[in-house]
């Protein structure tokens, strides 16, 4: 019966525990969510520009696509990747867009999140330029 009544909850050094636990959490979500961000408008404009050029029926001409990306990226503010940084050329499974690039936020002090993303986005038809 004893043991019953001094189990009432959480505890001050539980509570302190619980909230700390939370702000982390909180912390690297607010660090994290704008690289997230910014990697999905990466990927929606170059499947777009992708997309674009595949449906053209004709040949694809290389600068005019990264002329494509550059125009989407002065709109959309793409930061953390340039549009020189991205390849468009042959790769292994043909004609492609690729990227891989490591995107970085500080969290405190020396202590940085490091998320690395890649994609190759396939382009049908032949090159030109």
């Amino acid at each position: 019966m004893n043991t019953y009544h001094r189990q009432r909850g959480l505890g001050l050094f539980g509570i302190i525990f619980l909230l700390a636990l939370v702000g982390c959490v909180a912390l690297l979500l607010i660090r994290c969510v704008p690289l997230y961000l910014n990697q999905m408008t990466i990927a929606r404009d170059l499947h777009e520009v992708a997309n674009q050029a595949n449906s053209s029926g004709s040949d694809i001409d290389i600068h005019e696509v990264r002329l494509a990306i550059e125009r989407r990226w002065d709109i959309d503010y793409v930061s953390q990747l340039e549009p020189k940084d991205i390849r468009v050329g042959n790769t292994d499974k043909g004609l492609a867009i690729s990227y891989d690039y490591e995107a970085r936020a500080h969290v405190a002090y020396n202590i940085f999140i490091v998320i690395h993303f890649a994609e190759d986005i396939p382009l049908h038809g032949h090159s030109v330029g």
